[in-house]
């Protein structure tokens, strides 16, 4: 494990409660390998920075409501953040460096930024995982959940509006299920924030980098047979042999019953060989 992941793994090992996982940390720290030379300093000053703003526009209010209003301008307004809705898919949007650099994100990146100027002001907001469009709620005083959606400007949303942001992402196919508005947690936050960019990477065969993501991932998850087994093969794919047979082995040992269990016991065998003839 080198030294990133394991300073990653340090922040989400399991023996810490979620809810003491410094998410903004954790973010930043997965990008140190694409941005070597990032600062993570800089970043915890700029979200302070905004907080700090927060605080000033709303004065001695303590309505929530008047909360996440001032947080929509300094966010959206101010400071211009936006959803990237011409390059969804630039792997820059999940990097929360780029995404304050540049203004552009994702609604997962976007909302873990209010995430973090919420807690700072003591707004408490909590993560939803609605699939295809990552969203945020707030309880008011009645107990109502208020949904916010920080890629369209902090908009608010009933829960008929976040049907129809599943109907955009999926045409109508999807209905609505109350699991859909469950709080997730940070490490399944910081999850899905790795799942998107192992998928791009994927998608755009840099295998190099995605094996990088899926380290992250498994730091989170060490005993997800999946995850084993993609790190296996990309790693074989990359020439780390032995490392794919520690791996599938892994797999083998935490899934014996898998539907694929006897052809990856062959994979294990064909990279041996693989292995004695280049001795």
């Amino acid at each position: 494990m080198n030294k990133v992941v394991e300073d990653f793994a340090a922040l989400v090992a399991p023996d810490i409660p979620d809810e003491k996982i410094d998410l903004l940390q954790a973010a930043l720290i997965f990008a140190r390998p694409e941005y070597p030379a990032l600062d993570r300093s800089r970043y915890l000053d700029v979200i302070q920075n905004f907080a700090n703003r927060v605080h000033l526009r709303r004065g001695t209010s303590e309505d929530p409501a008047h909360t996440i209003a001032s947080i929509n301008v300094v966010l959206f307004h101010e400071e211009g953040l936006s959803g990237n809705q011409a390059e969804f898919y630039d792997p820059r949007n999940s990097y929360l460096n780029e995404v304050l650099d540049r203004k552009l994100g994702i609604p997962i990146s976007l909302s873990v930024i209010y995430m973090e100027v919420a807690r700072r002001v003591g707004l408490p907001v909590f993560g939803v995982g609605l699939p295809g469009h990552f969203l945020l709620k707030h309880y008011d005083l009645n107990g109502n959940q208020i949904f916010i959606d920080p890629y369209v400007a902090g908009r608010l949303l009933s829960p008929a509006e976040c049907q129809t942001r599943l109907d955009e992402v999926y045409s109508g196919q999807l209905p609505l299920q109350p699991e859909f508005l469950h709080s997730v947690s940070k490490r399944q936050i910081l999850t899905r924030m790795l799942n998107n960019l192992r998928s791009i990477y994927i998608s755009q065969r840099n295998f190099k980098k995605a094996l990088t993501v899926i380290d992250f991932i498994l730091a989170i998850h060490p005993r997800s047979p999946d995850d084993l087994r993609q790190r296996a093969l990309l790693r074989y794919n990359e020439g780390m042999l032995r490392a794919a047979i520690e791996d599938l082995e892994e797999y083998l040992r935490l899934a014996p019953d898998a539907s694929d269990a006897e052809e990856m016991k062959q994979t294990v065998l064909s990279i041996r060989r693989s292995i004695a003839m280049m001795n």
